[in-house]
């Protein structure tokens, strides 16, 4: 019998490849669709997609389903996912999966209470290059990282994007909806926790027709072994580049056995061995396609790999992320990450 799947809102484009890959993978299927405005539900329904509602709560409450992919404007996903959640449902979601520290509270204690699991639509572990440099890291090779600089910066684009983005409490930060994808790789590539965060900026710089959106973003980190992480996540790229410069998340690891980079542009990973005068330029392996969507039904059928994207790394990153969020906005600085996230969980 295939799990059954209900998909609440298409506001982000992101959405669309989970519907692809849920309509083509044999252990799903799509059930129902909402999307609560008719600008759109027309868009979606000129893609071929069936929309079912207009009102995602009466969707949970009358639909025969097991999970609810979450596509809606970012505000508005926390609160779907934990009223999907309290009705027994599994959630996956385009990241970020929530905007605010309240929520991804709930969404971990009644993920856990009710044994339900948590998908995020994290792809840049099934990158090549990303995949590639972690094996590196993981090989030895590198040898003990001490520190990693990372840049994500995206275009804005803001006469694109939808209005949403720009409404007060809807965007939930840069960090947030960018720097997760830093924050999972890091954790996943290194095996290693990140203990503290040493400061963390959120300004508006370039998107000065809406001075209450932070367009800016960076951090400053430590993991348990002494590296230092920074990070920069703006929508600083140029609009007429796109996604097609070689800064666009690029990774820079120092190493005891040397210093390896690469970049989501990029066609191989670039290593220069400690001892050795040549760089040399290392083949990217083969992606794993659709590896966050498999993962996550492989997490629900109890048949979760070691090294797959599981529950517990998608609570664990966003509650980071949403930290570092926090600290940005609030100008926080040097906060212990483990104290920070037991004192939400237990309060």
């Amino acid at each position: 019998m295939k799990l059954k799947i209900a998909i609440a809102g298409f506001k982000h484009g992101h959405i669309y490849d989970i519907v692809s890959r849920a309509s083509t993978n044999p252990f799903t299927e799509i059930v129902a669709a909402c999307e609560d405005d008719e600008k759109t539900r027309a868009i979606v329904e000129k893609r071929g997609i069936e929309i079912t509602h207009n009102d995602i709560m009466k969707m949970l409450d009358s639909v025969d389903c097991d999970i609810v992919a979450i596509g809606d404007a970012y505000g508005k996903r926390g609160n779907i996912a934990i009223e999907a959640l309290k009705r027994g449902r599994h959630v996956i979601s385009d990241k970020p999966l929530c905007t605010r520290i309240s929520e991804i509270e709930q969404i971990a204690k009644i993920a856990f209470e009710k044994k339900l699991k948590i998908g995020c639509q994290l792809t840049m572990r099934d990158m090549p290059q990303f995949i590639g440099l972690r094996n590196l890291i993981q090989s030895g090779k590198s040898g003990e990282v001490f520190s990693i600089i990372f840049t994500g910066h995206h275009p804005l684009m803001i006469d694109e994007r939808p209005s949403w983005y720009f409404e007060p409490d809807m965007h939930g930060g840069t960090i947030n909806d960018i720097g997760i994808h830093g924050i999972d790789y890091i954790l996943w590539a290194t095996g290693k926790k990140l203990v503290k965060i040493n400061a963390a900026r959120s300004w508006n710089a370039f998107a000065k027709k809406y001075p209450h959106f932070m367009d800016a973003g960076q951090m400053m980190l430590t993991m348990e072994n002494g590296c230092g992480v920074l990070g920069d996540v703006s929508y600083f790229a140029p609009d007429s580049h796109g996604y097609s410069l070689p800064f666009y998340w690029r990774f820079t690891v120092y190493g005891t056995g040397g210093i390896a980079e690469t970049s989501a542009t990029s066609k191989n990973i670039l290593f220069a061995k400690a001892g050795e005068k040549t760089i040399s330029f290392l083949d990217l392996p083969e992606p794993d396609d659709g590896g966050y969507f498999n993962a996550f039904i492989d997490d629900i059928l109890n048949n979760s790999k070691p090294g797959r994207l599981n529950t517990m790394d998608v609570i664990r990153s966003s509650f980071i992320t949403l930290l570092i969020q926090e600290a940005g906005d609030k100008n926080y600085r040097e906060i212990d990450i483990d104290s920070a996230i037991m004192a939400h969980i237990h309060r």
